[in-house]
């Protein structure tokens, strides 16, 4: 979520999800009817037809077929459950934001809608503990006097709370991380029960194509992909936005609405996306297949262009260093191998050449071997960037800089106030024993004479309890914990 805002909304062609939202702030109830009606209840298999006819997906990034996750959970006999992911741990992405605040009522449609299909207990709305959706989405569930059928739940915001098992664990009143194996929600999801989870949008859609009908649904987008997207554009837009667009929208109209400019680059899918070179992003259309042909993905519908005042490698290192720290540590690709990716990312900016070999080592060690698809998804953003950007890695190799400074384009959280803490070595002392790159191997490394190389970068939280004990053993008392 971009902190402590919801951009404006637009839109390029009809309004379905945002109709209305140009003449008013956030709809209550009475207007959402007025707008949109109501939709007739419908049995789980009349549901997922429907679905099927316009090939509904997930709007959360990976556009699994919505009607297969319904057929899934429709014939268990336990106690079912609805669970709304709108828990937006992506920085560069409002779009549910937007929803739970301006139209709340259309996403609570959509789920009380798949609830009474498969016969649900419960709906679960699932937010960012705190936020403004929270408190949007509870008074449109106490506005339609629903308590007793959705319940809204507030969870700590990371990058990786949105996982489906980071999800589910933090509903369930457990630390919000994935659960380090398997567990489809289908079969064990809120409480232990068969789970119906999908993103806020996905049944705001829902909401739509049930009271337009899959015919009116189509009249906008491809037909391949028929409707409309929402998408996120911040970066060095002039005029960020959540925009709706039909499918089939060319990039650059989403970018012009937007006041943007292609510049060095565009981020699409968010930081488990990729870099489009401006030569690619000039053609590329919005919808999954339009952005696939273009080399990218379309993901959650994050749309950042980097503009041209700031280097795009710093900026990419930023964030590689963002998703080293949000890992939740639990297997040794996130917690050793996204460090080391963003320690080589670093060193390229500082201009070595032998770091692009590393970095590209690096990301494929981590590569299907995490607990989770963060390893895979910081490795895909990085690597994204030595195809996007090969001008900017020749200048910083052959001259240190690209001249330009990061400006942090690219949206991040606000920083915690702990200071940064680097490691210093005092050189009257230090005798090149060698012991503090075997102690501290992802911090330190040793040159040809036996003498330590210290990162320039300030040491990862995880990190700092092995820095500190490195420093208590170095035999010349060589070795300093410096902070500021």
């Amino acid at each position: 979520m971009i902190p402590y805002r919801v951009p404006p909304v637009r839109q390029l062609g009809p309004a379905r999800l945002t109709a209305g939202l140009e003449d008013c702030r956030r709809m209550d109830l009475a207007a959402h009817r007025a707008m949109h009606g109501t939709a007739a209840s419908m049995s789980a298999e009349e549901l997922a037809a429907l679905a099927d006819e316009v090939d509904l997906r997930g709007r959360g990034g990976a556009a699994f077929p919505f009607a297969r996750k319904l057929r899934a959970v429709m014939d268990k006999r336990a106690e079912k459950i609805v669970l709304v992911n709108a828990a937006e741990g992506e920085p560069a992405s409002s779009k549910d934001t937007m929803l739970l605040t301006r139209t709340p009522h259309l996403v609570i449609e959509g789920a009380l809608l798949a609830a009474g299909a498969i016969n649900a207990k419960q709906v679960v709305i699932a937010t960012v503990k705190g936020g403004m959706g929270e408190s949007s989405v509870a008074a449109a569930v106490e506005e339609r006097g629903v308590g007793d059928r959705v319940r809204v739940v507030g969870i700590v915001e990371r990058f990786i709370s949105g996982e489906g098992g980071a999800l589910v664990r933090s509903v369930n009143g457990l630390v919000g991380e994935p659960p380090g194996r398997k567990v489809r929600a289908v079969e064990s999801g809120v409480n232990g029960l068969p789970t119906l989870l999908s993103n806020a949008e996905t049944f705001a859609q829902l909401a739509v194509l049930a009271t337009l009908g899959a015919e009116r649904y189509a009249d906008v987008g491809t037909a391949r992909e028929p409707g409309t997207v929402l998408l996120t554009v911040g970066g060095s837009a002039k005029a960020p936005a959540v925009v709706e667009v039909a499918t089939g929208t060319p990039l650059y109209a989403v970018l012009d609405a937007c006041q943007a400019s292609l510049g060095e680059g565009v981020l699409l899918g968010g930081y488990h996306g990729g870099w489009l070179h401006p030569d690619a992003a000039v053609v590329a259309t919005v919808s999954r297949q339009g952005i696939t042909d273009a080399g990218g993905q379309l993901g959650a519908g994050i749309i950042v262009p980097l503009g041209t005042e700031t280097c795009p490698l710093g900026e990419t290192t930023r964030v590689a260093k963002y998703l080293a720290e949000q890992s939740s540590g639990q297997c040794g690709p996130c917690r050793l191998g996204l460090p080391d990716i963003a320690r080589s990312m670093s060193e390229i900016v500082n201009g070595s050449a032998a770091a692009l070999d590393e970095l590209r080592h690096r990301a494929a060690g981590v590569k299907g071997r995490g607990a989770c698809f963060h390893p895979d998804g910081t490795s895909r953003f990085v690597l994204s960037a030595l195809g996007a950007f090969p001008d900017d890695i020749e200048e910083h190799i052959l001259n240190g800089t690209c001249g330009r400074p990061v400006k942090g384009v690219l949206p991040l959280p606000p920083q915690e106030n702990d200071p940064e803490v680097r490691l210093t070595v005092d050189w009257t002392r230090c005798q090149g024993h060698g012991l503090c790159a075997k102690l501290a191997p992802d911090l330190i490394h040793l040159d040809e004479h036996g003498y330590p190389v210290l990162s320039r970068d300030a040491i990862p939280n995880q990190f700092r309890r092995m820095a500190r004990r490195t420093v208590e053993m170095c035999p010349a008392l060589a070795l300093r914990v410096a902070t500021g």
